[in-house]
């Protein structure tokens, strides 16, 4: 059985037709577990604002409150993102699923990320 969430936050929301009930930041398809994840890494929230500028500082902050709130929830989730990623490797998953490790956070600060590309002018 899940882990039950015991804080609600007012920019977490959890809806099982949407990333099936992950909790996400409200109005994104962020799932607070990435988020947290990063932030759990060592990745500051400014960083975390610069890579997600859609969401804003309340929307990050309360999802990382959400996180802290509901650690069971959140660890639950990324074990079965896990799973799904080592499903993914022996052919069992939707293609395209990636672990986070090969994904680099751009902005800085957290292990093994690159700058930012710059856009040439033309």
């Amino acid at each position: 059985m899940a882990p039950r969430v015991r804080v609600m936050h007012p920019h977490v929301m959890i809806d099982p037709e949407v990333l099936g009930g992950s909790p996400i930041v409200a109005g994104s398809r962020v799932p607070v577990r990435r988020l947290w994840a990063w932030h759990r890494g060592g990745t500051t929230v400014d960083t975390l604002l610069r890579r997600y500028p859609q969401l804003g500082p309340a929307r990050v902050l309360s999802a990382l409150a959400f996180a802290y709130d509901n650690e069971e929830l959140i660890e639950e989730d990324l074990r079965k993102e896990q799973d799904l990623m080592a499903r993914s490797t022996s052919g069992d998953s939707p293609v395209g699923l990636r672990p986070m490790a090969q994904l680099p956070l751009l902005g800085g600060d957290a292990p093994g990320a690159s700058p930012r590309p710059r856009a040439r002018r033309r």
